[in-house]
């Protein structure tokens, strides 16, 4: 395998195989790999290692390589060819809040606000806390709804217990904000030992005037529009802009629950105030009529994306047909 220096690292460390990083073997499942990266990632916390500088390195080399044995596509291709096989600088990076300081906290915030997404970390407190068992999960009955107001680095537990019937059917909690506050929606793993161990996380995103975030645990394929991929498309072809407009229609994570009880926190994320929020637990069976409908128009959308596709890539070919001059590709487009 090929290596690479740290990214962002003080000193010219060599990066290292992924699976060395979370002392793993090349055949480990997902289980494995997950439960390795909690342990370390707990460890290396910049919360809990105030006075050691290699300790936030480590966690960020942690983080990375978790980054690449998670996804299996990005698996496959470290697996293939090594570090040279993966986009580094377009993976996304986190950052921890508490180890800022006031003066770069500010200058995130800002960032923020400008609509540059920056990832941050959740607080090596509630990791540990959870791992303990020692928070305090509030019930979340199917089909309820609960609103409230959590600190900034702090979380607040739900317990969602859920029959075989809903469990066949399909659950979906979702969080909304009306005060567009930032949070994470989280979802915990119980352990053997009683703990809780974080097992996904979904951030909170800009949808019309309300942040939200969701969890769909279905055995259906859904969609959501992410604005961040069309300006990025837009932002790095202009000219193809008008094609780019579907792009950001991405699938979820989807995942199934067994019937049982499950944890899941909101986060809060804001870098100064606590966010306001409102979680709700549905049964899928509830909303057979409208999830129909929404596979109707997500497929209509697919489509008319692969149509926009297929016609932008006729339109290049005529236009390298034609002579080099600017205003009569000008009015070509226009009349597009």
């Amino acid at each position: 395998m090929s290596s690479k220096k740290v990214e962002g690292s003080s000193s010219p460390a060599i990066r290292r195989d992924p699976y060395e990083v979370l002392s793993v073997s090349k055949d480990a499942n997902d289980q494995e790999i997950k439960s390795a990266y909690r342990k370390l990632a707990l460890k290396y916390h910049p919360d809990k290692n105030a006075n050691n500088p290699e300790a936030s390195d480590l966690f960020k080399e942690v983080a990375f390589s978790y980054s690449i044995l998670s996804d299996p596509e990005k698996r496959r291709q470290y697996d293939n060819a090594g570090f040279e096989a993966i986009d580094a600088d377009g993976m996304d990076m986190e950052i921890d809040l508490s180890n800022l300081g006031t003066v770069n906290t500010m200058f995130a915030a800002l960032f923020s606000k400008l609509g540059v997404p920056i990832k941050t970390t959740v607080s090596a407190n509630v990791l540990e806390e959870a791992m303990n068992g020692t928070v305090t999960v509030r019930p979340l009955p199917i089909g309820t709804s609960v609103s409230g107001k959590v600190e900034k680095q702090c979380a607040h537990f739900f317990g969602v217990t859920i029959s075989e019937q809903q469990a066949e059917s399909g659950v979906v909690v979702r969080v909304t904000s009306t005060a567009q506050s930032k949070f994470k929606l989280l979802y915990f793993e119980q352990d053997s030992s009683g703990g809780y161990g974080l097992a996904l996380q979904e951030e909170s995103e800009k949808t019309g005037k309300v942040t939200s975030a969701g969890m769909y645990f279905l055995h259906f394929q859904v969609y959501r529009m992410d604005s961040t991929v069309n300006a990025l498309a837009a932002a790095k072809d202009p000219e193809s802009a008008f094609f780019k407009r579907l792009e950001g229609l991405q699938p979820c994570e989807v995942s199934e629950l067994k019937a049982g009880t499950h944890i899941f926190a909101v986060y809060g994320d804001n870098f100064f105030k606590t966010a306001s929020y409102t979680i709700g637990a549905l049964c899928a069976k509830t909303y057979e009529d409208t999830t129909e409908k929404l596979k109707e128009i997500e497929a209509q959308i697919l489509r008319k994306r692969n149509e926009l596709r297929q016609f932008e890539t006729e339109l290049w070919r005529v236009f390298k047909k034609l002579p080099t001059d600017t205003h009569r590709r000008s009015k070509l487009w226009m009349n597009c």
